[in-house]
């Protein structure tokens, strides 16, 4: 196994390479400039503090975009440093730093609420299959995908603060410090988005249940006499949850996106509202910067994601 994760680390080199270099590209794509918000923000033409072309050398804008590509991957491999903000001139590893746990925590809290909502509608719709049950949770199922994540969050927010004049808390508490503080901040939208996640996890665990209680070592331990909670957890569940482990992989970019929404909503201070506020702005590094590590964790995430599967399946083996 070692020498696997080791091959699969080093591949993290070339992957990381190509994301950086589309998304140092794309981010300069997008519609309207930094210097041109920059000039009508400051009124510097009509107070005729600087021309446009001082600002662009200023903030190292006006070298071709290959070269301050070279630069930017060079501060990033001997230095560790991200770049700048170009409005704030703070460091961008200093602002994902301080970002990055209330987008892990919601995500985390998120997929926690969705695996606890998923599997045991799943394994229940599976094992009571054309039932009331499995009707029911088919039914949450396909409500759970129809309804958009940002659409509920809004209205998680406007109606009880119409009906009760009740808003779910913003104020991020340490959870060490205060951890029912910490969590009631961060429920309601965990809440919100791990329900969206749900519903394709859901859908994949029954679909697996259903083909894996047709195998003939299941009919045996039925046979043999098993109590059904031994048959369903000991020896279905565990087989139908390699391909439920792989969906949590593949959703994982999902739940990074959501966040960003989900954040602006519920006004977290996360990567997710970094992020819309250095669009909105077009700073450049601190766009690059968060997508290079989102990036980073999604690839390290599908990494555990495949070691798991020596836990599961014992006969998966690691060359």
């Amino acid at each position: 196994m070692r020498r696997y994760v080791i091959r699969r680390l080093l591949a993290l080199v070339p992957t990381l390479l190509l994301a950086s270099i589309i998304v140092f590209s794309v981010v300069r794509l997008i519609p309207g400039d930094v210097i041109d918000l920059m000039l009508i923000e400051n009124d510097f033409q009509s107070s005729g503090l600087e021309s446009r072309q001082a600002l662009e050398t200023a903030l190292g804008l006006d070298q071709p975009i290959h070269i301050q590509y070279v630069e930017w991957v060079s501060s990033i491999v001997t230095e560790g440093d991200l770049g700048r903000s170009l409005w704030r001139n703070t460091s961008v590893v200093d602002e994902i730093a301080a970002r990055l746990p209330v987008t892990l925590q919601l995500g985390f809290l998120a997929l926690i609420i969705s695996l606890l909502i998923a599997i045991p509608i799943g394994v229940v719709s599976a094992v009571r299959q054309e039932t009331a049950l499995d009707y029911a949770g088919r039914t949450f199922s396909i409500l759970a995908l129809s309804v958009p994540s940002f659409w509920l969050g809004t209205m998680v927010v406007i109606l009880p603060a119409i009906w009760f004049g009740w808003s779910p808390p913003t104020r991020i508490v340490p959870f060490f410090q205060d951890p029912l503080a910490n969590l009631a901040t961060f429920i309601t939208p965990a809440l919100v988005l791990g329900a969206a996640l749900s519903a394709v996890t859901m859908r994949m665990t029954r679909s697996m249940m259903l083909e894996v209680l047709r195998q003939d070592y299941i009919r045996t331990a039925w046979a043999k006499g098993l109590a059904e909670r031994k048959v369903v957890v000991r020896h279905a569940l565990k087989n139908a949850m390699i391909p439920v482990i792989t969906l949590i992989g593949l959703l994982f970019p999902i739940l990074f996106g959501g966040t960003v929404i989900i954040e602006q909503i519920f006004q977290l201070p996360g990567l997710g509202q970094l992020l819309f506020d250095a669009v909105s702005s077009r700073d450049y590094p601190i766009i690059t910067g968060v997508f290079l590590v989102s990036g980073l964790i999604v690839i390290l995430v599908n990494l555990a994601v495949d070691l798991t599967y020596g836990v599961l399946d014992p006969r998966v083996r690691y060359d």
